[in-house]
């Protein structure tokens, strides 16, 4: 293993954006939850969503429609697909994902962005050591994140929602973000490591079989990041390394 924690076969890291380089996978709970909880009201007997386990399970790292889709068909719930341009309170896949990304931009515009302080250490370490570096996010709003908070630089590539609907990538739990960033960067997967918190990241770094797929476990689920696929899983990015 090099000092970066990485095997020394690796030549590219792979970055999600939410909860591992930014603090805004609460955000994202939180926007989620005041989302769901509304439109369920409309139906008998469904409990609220719940921000740690439905969130993990079914929208964390997952394009928005795609999450929408995942948590509804977990309570047997079936709408129209919709437009992408459907307003925030239309009934459909769609509209309730606008609905969720308008919370979540007034959530950050009133508290802004924070990034975990060992994320930017690591990142600066893994260019100091001439590896490659890509953003890997099913967000929208991940190019205006970064700026937020200063940490554009840090990327050579950027695969993010807008791109992925550009080029007709399926998100993560699919590979194919993680493959397109591989793929721009030149490097073969084998070559790359991927850094996740969600399951779906996970799923999707041991589908696309890259050389090594690091865990960041935020909100104590150790156990279910290996079970998808993590080879190794940290609290913070700095307990790999690269401090020195």
């Amino acid at each position: 293993m090099t000092a970066l924690g990485l095997p020394d076969t690796i030549q590219a890291c792979l970055f999600d954006l939410d909860g591992v380089v930014t603090k805004t996978a609460v955000v994202h709970a939180a926007a989620w939850k005041e989302t769901f909880d509304s439109f369920l009201r409309g139906y008998d007997g469904q409990r609220p969503f719940d921000a740690v386990a439905d969130y993990d399970e079914y929208v964390d790292g997952r394009p928005r429609a795609d999450g929408v889709r995942a948590f509804l068909d977990s309570r047997g719930i079936h709408l129209p697909e919709g437009t992408p341009d459907d307003p925030p309170d239309a009934a459909t896949v769609h509209g309730l994902g606008n609905r969720k990304n308008e919370l979540l931009l007034a959530k950050i515009r009133t508290d802004g962005v924070e990034a975990y302080d060992g994320t930017l250490r690591y990142l600066e370490a893994v260019r100091a050591q001439g590896l490659r570096t890509a953003i890997v996010s099913s967000s929208a709003n991940c190019r205006d994140v970064l700026r937020s908070i200063g940490a554009e630089h840090f990327f050579d590539v950027r695969i993010d929602g807008v791109v992925a609907a550009e080029r007709h990538l399926p998100g993560k739990p699919h590979p194919d973000t993680f493959l397109a960033a591989a793929h721009d960067l030149g490097v073969e997967p084998s070559r790359a490591a991927v850094f996740e918190d969600a399951l779906a990241g996970m799923d999707a770094g041991r589908a696309g079989r890259f050389g090594y797929v690091v865990g960041v476990d935020r909100v104590g689920q150790t156990d279910a990041l290996y079970a998808h696929g993590a080879d190794t899983v940290v609290k913070d990015l700095a307990e790999l390394g690269g401090n020195e």
